[in-house]
């Protein structure tokens, strides 16, 4: 590799950072369009070979191959630190897309950010997947209290934040000195691939709202501000109620215990601490790989309907000047592309191409781990309810 090379780690080898055939996200695809020729894969942490290697197979066949020629597999990162220490490899960038029962909190097992400071230090920029953990909230504050310390650039990857319909909107509530009146985000997901037992437990992952429903719940206060925590009530729809019978599962259920199956449904309601109104509808129903979803923002003479966000993302806009929606589309935008290229920018040597500045929706990271701590506070005042 050459001298303008970023040496990247990646931990963790699931879906979210390397893809498959039941999503439409793949972090290393981003990460290899923004760095081009400069990325250097220099190792993948994760205890399972078999996925290591299946990932490595598949680069080797892509045009990216040169960028994963130095990759090597650690089944811990204390390992991947001895190893690459020893051979004067420092990682720039780091991926922390491991499960996030591993992450978020300082016992055992479940530290990884403090692990890779001990292990690099404050150099490297560090992009965590969402949820920061698996955790009661306080459990997480001494690692937000960690990291504040540490000064690493870090990311959280809230990628919906980046959407050009949502900056739009943004721009239009502040270009008209616009107060929110309400937010109603309804978001319908796919499960008949979600292959992953995991997912479907909530001693594992917590549950819909924490693990998936977030992404709403964190546009919610990205749009209406911070919302006041002991106003939240939900309902949820339970997987041995009649409704909650699904047709289409991908694993067998009846393996998890009864008490740890996720609800099929979840209904919350809330308030802002600027006085406004907050719902959300969560549910688990569509099959095959496409969701459905909305946020519809209204204020005093206006109301903004942010649509498909997932697939084919459109705002549309009503004003006090026609009742008919203007409809507001911006083809092939990546949330998940600009996010990556707000938080790696600083680690490139060479000065993105004029077509990549436009492809990106802004250079600013939008969602640091402070602010996801906010809305991990939030999604888990929805789930104890």
């Amino acid at each position: 590799m050459t001298a303008t090379t970023v040496p990247v780690l990646f931990i963790g080898s699931g879906n979210i950072t390397f893809g498959n055939d039941n999503v439409r996200w793949n972090h290393s695809l981003r990460i290899e369009k923004c760095l081009g020729a400069q990325l250097d894969v220099v190792g993948i942490v994760d205890p399972s070979t078999e996925r290591v290697n299946q990932v490595l197979e598949q680069k080797s066949m892509t045009t990216a191959k040169a960028c994963y020629s130095r990759t090597r597999h650690f089944i811990t990162l204390d390992q991947a630190a001895a190893s690459l220490k020893q051979d004067g490899i420092w990682p720039q960038f780091i991926i922390l897309g491991a499960p996030p029962q591993f992450r978020g909190t300082e016992l055992p097992g479940r530290n990884l950010e403090n692990q890779i400071l001990q292990a690099f230090g404050s150099e490297p920029g560090i992009f965590c997947e969402k949820p920061i953990s698996t955790a009661l909230p306080h459990e997480s504050l001494p690692v937000l209290d960690l990291l504040k310390k540490s000064g690493n650039k870090m990311s959280v990857g809230y990628m919906l934040r980046y959407l050009k319909v949502v900056q739009k909107a943004k721009s239009i509530l502040q270009e008209n000195n616009l107060t929110v009146m309400s937010i109603n985000a309804r978001y319908t997901c796919a499960y008949s691939k979600i292959r992953k037992p995991d997912w479907w437990d909530k001693s594992k992952q917590c549950g819909p709202i924490v693990e998936q429903g977030t992404h709403f719940c964190d546009l919610c206060r990205y749009i209406g501000g911070d919302v006041v925590l002991d106003t939240v009530q939900a309902y949820a729809l339970e997987h041995y109620e009649t409704p909650g019978k699904l047709s289409s599962m991908s694993i067998d259920e009846s393996v998890i215990p009864e008490d740890e199956r996720i609800p099929r449904g979840t209904s919350a309601i809330w308030k802002f601490k600027n006085g406004a109104l907050g719902s959300l509808n969560h549910l688990v129903a569509l099959h095959d790989i496409k969701y459905s979803n909305e946020i519809v923002i209204t204020t005093d003479g206006y109301q903004l309907r942010l649509v498909d966000l997932y697939s084919t993302p459109t705002l549309f806009v009503r004003t006090p000047e026609s009742e008919d929606e203007k409809e507001i589309i911006f083809p092939n935008d990546d949330p998940f592309y600009s996010e990556f290229a707000a938080l790696l920018h600083p680690f490139t040597n060479n000065t993105p191409t004029s077509q990549k500045e436009s492809e990106a929706s802004t250079t600013e990271i939008l969602s640091s781990y402070e602010d996801a701590y906010k809305t991990y506070e939030f999604t888990w005042e929805i789930r104890k309810q």
